[in-house]
């Protein structure tokens, strides 16, 4: 078993190379992954079939983020072709002055050099995070969960072949096969070679990470996302936006887990959107007003307004105003994901500017927030702070800023 700290070195050697390659060079590779994993796709299929014969204790809503078919195959090299369509940002300039004394001065795109991803059972990471590094120049480091051990390692070996027949760097892609909690500890102290690290999976594996490591850490992922609906919603559009947002894929972090709902319209129009909910078989959990009026909502706790389901479970909670919504919101929700639906644009303004989040929506579903949604390609994560990036990571996040300063002798007085 190859050593962290070798696996550092080799990713190290290889961002100082991808850091020089050209745009062209680097489609091509993309493209090569891509073509490889559909070429190899029995293969990886038969290893993901010996993870979930070996996760059948696992929650129903963690087995589909694990499990991989013909077309989530496709849909990863789908997501590594629509890389290549994308600008490539180490190849711009974001402007260039010339100072009071004469020096040339050129601020540029550059890689962030290695990246650590820490990530649970979702396998589409393993592409989706090689394709947005190796596009930004940058080398990566992954270590998956246990649960998807056998499937990330032959994507990572597939697409490290493919690399090595085009004659670029396979150690731009370095898979830890010990998925141990040592072997995470050990990768969130390696400063010597890891220059950021991005940890995606539940909020225990994240705050880990955030409280532990010594490296940089970009905090990703926690979803207890809320919609809102205002005083004079149209209910048509208010019950389809919640619907989708709770059960078109529960267990993503873009899902919303919270409904609140104006008093002055409760009475009218929770009995409609909650039995929409629970045709779908969403399990509701409600504040005291919300069980009066349907009364098939279960009481909610105190740790519901808290809890990031992944689920088919919803808690519902009537307010008295926006202002009222807007002040439980920025308390209990993870800064993802939270929409407003409203025919006023007074007050959708108003949720947008004073809401504490990434993504912020007036009358859209909060399942949008996604780099593919928003034109990034394939996304490294959602980030749910405020230093470096925020909301949806694509290539632009993957890489920070260089000074090139050019003189004819100056010194400074």
């Amino acid at each position: 078993m190859t050593s962290l700290n070798q696996i550092g070195q080799q990713a190290k050697t290889a961002a100082h190379k991808l850091a020089l390659l050209d745009t062209s060079t680097k489609n091509h590779g993309l493209q090569s992954m891509a073509n490889a994993l559909i070429a190899n796709q029995a293969t990886i299929l038969e290893a993901n079939k010996r993870d979930l014969a070996n996760a059948n204790e696992m929650p129903k809503k963690f087995l589909d983020r694990l499990m991989l078919n013909e077309q989530r195959i496709t849909d990863m090299a789908n997501g590594l072709r629509s890389i290549t369509q994308l600008s490539d940002p180490t190849a711009q300039i974001d402007r260039g002055w010339i100072s009071d004394d004469g020096l040339q001065i050129i601020q540029r795109r550059v890689p962030l050099g290695v990246i650590g991803i820490i990530f649970e059972a979702r396998p589409n990471v393993t592409a989706d995070a090689t394709g947005l590094t190796f596009k930004s120049g940058n080398a990566v480091i992954l270590r998956g969960g246990k649960e998807a051990l056998q499937t990330n390692l032959a994507i990572a070996k597939v697409l490290r072949e493919a690399l090595v027949q085009d004659n670029l760097p396979a150690d731009a892609i370095q898979m830890v096969s010990d998925p141990s909690h040592e072997s995470a500890q050990e990768m969130m102290n390696l400063t010597d070679y890891i220059d950021v690290l991005i940890p995606r999976g539940g909020r225990g594996l994240i705050q880990r990470v955030v409280k532990t490591a010594t490296i940089p850490v970009i905090e990703t992922g926690a979803g207890n996302c809320h919609v809102y609906i205002d005083k004079d919603a149209d209910l048509k559009m208010a019950t389809a936006i919640t619907v989708n947002a709770k059960v078109q894929r529960p267990s993503v972090c873009n899902a919303a887990e919270k409904l609140l709902i104006h008093k002055n319209v409760a009475k009218q129009y929770l009995p409609t959107i909650a039995h929409a909910l629970i045709d779908h078989s969403v399990q509701l959990r409600g504040d005291q007003t919300a069980c009066e009026i349907v009364p098939e909502i279960a009481p909610a706790t105190t740790e519901d307004w808290d809890t990031e389901y992944n689920d088919l479970i919803m808690a519902v909670k009537v307010v008295d105003d926006l202002d009222e919504a807007i002040n439980h919101i920025n308390n209990h929700s993870t800064h993802h994901s939270e929409t407003i639906i409203t025919n006023s644009l007074e007050r959708g303004r108003q949720f947008q500017e004073q809401i504490d989040s990434a993504c912020v929506y007036v009358n859209a579903s909060t399942r949008f927030t996604d780099g593919g949604m928003f034109g990034f390609g394939a996304e490294i994560g959602i980030s749910t702070q405020k230093l470096h990036a925020r909301g949806p990571m694509g290539l632009h996040q993957l890489t920070t800023i260089k000074y090139e300063i050019t003189g004819n002798g100056q010194v400074r007085k």
